[in-house]
């Protein structure tokens, strides 16, 4: 199957990008691994013409959106990010009514058709910086109201969540008791969180950062012999295979994504053999979407890399 899937990229030319939560051997044959947005540049930066993308739905669609050039394939359509589908159109335009002076600033983890409403979309990463950069004191924030708890106790701004529970289902999974059980049987781990979890399962943390930012890390950290990790387990194999001399440790077992696991090889293959399934993003929507993303990197200084090309 690895074989066929290789074969098939070469032949049509193809990219494929695999966020950092996708199962190993997804992971494996991916030429690019990491963060959602993150990938969709990746993808912009070396023109890919076919891009796979093994995440969930928003993802697809944000990569739609930066390469407006390419076609874009998500193996398997029904891999929906339970999180982007609490917040809508609506949630947005009430959150204006009542602020009507505060920018909203939407999480990358959002359909298109939200982001397209949007004044700045941002990532777990760049999240806080933009928020700090922003001249008003009061901004809306969602789908995340963990996120947007995490980036108002950063940036000391008021941070209204639109909606106001919205949340991903795997990072509330985590436990502090279940933490702590951990941190005291590996006493010279180091505990590091994704900013979509509880203030609680954070305010354990050693470090908390998006999961690329995890990556980085745990790979500069000399000292962080053991990791307990406090994200979707899908991340431990990336960890494991750049850093063979520690030991990762999840946080919860059950921290796992089974939208993120519906792609398999199986799919990967016949999303290249048949070009299935494509996704496509109205023309208004996108321009939208990729306004919103530019205003947010010349917010931190920082050139759109489409508009390098």
């Amino acid at each position: 199957m690895v074989d066929e899937i290789l074969r098939l990229k070469r032949e049509r030319g193809a990219v494929i990008l695999a966020h950092n939560y996708q199962l190993p051997e997804v992971q494996d044959v991916a030429d690019f691994v990491g963060d959602s947005l993150e990938l969709s540049i990746k993808a912009a930066e070396v023109g890919a013409k076919l891009i796979v993308f093994c995440g969930v739905d928003f993802m697809a669609e944000q990569a739609a959106v930066i390469n407006d050039s390419a076609t874009v394939l998500h193996p398997d359509p029904d891999a929906r990010c339970p999180m982007a589908a609490m917040i809508s159109v609506d949630d947005i335009r009430r959150a204006r009514k009542l602020f009507p002076r505060a920018p909203v600033v939407i999480y990358v983890n959002s359909p298109a058709v939200v982001k397209a409403e949007a004044d700045y979309v941002v990532t777990s990463a760049n999240a806080v910086d933009v928020v700090k950069a922003l001249e008003s004191d009061v901004v809306i924030f969602g789908p995340d109201r963990h996120l947007a708890e995490y980036v108002a106790e950063k940036t000391g701004k008021i941070v209204v969540p639109v909606p106001p529970n919205g949340h991903c289902p795997v990072h509330i999974r985590f436990r502090a008791d279940e933490v702590r059980i951990l941190k005291s049987l590996y006493r010279d781990a180091v505990f590091i969180a994704h900013p979509e979890c509880p203030a609680e399962i954070r305010s354990l943390a050693g470090f908390v950062g998006s999961t690329s930012q995890m990556i980085r890390f745990v790979k500069g950290c000399d000292s962080c012999r053991q990791v307990i990790v406090g994200t979707e387990i899908g991340i431990i194999h990336r960890l494991a295979k750049e850093n063979p001399d520690k030991v990762f440790i999840p946080a919860s077992t059950s921290a796992i994504c089974t939208d993120m696991k519906r792609i398999t090889l199986e799919k990967v293959y016949r999303s290249l053999r048949d070009g299935v399934y494509r996704v496509e993003v109205p023309r208004e929507i996108a321009e939208r979407v990729k306004r919103a993303i530019e205003n947010t990197f010349r917010v931190l200084g920082r050139e759109p890399p489409w508009l390098r090309r």
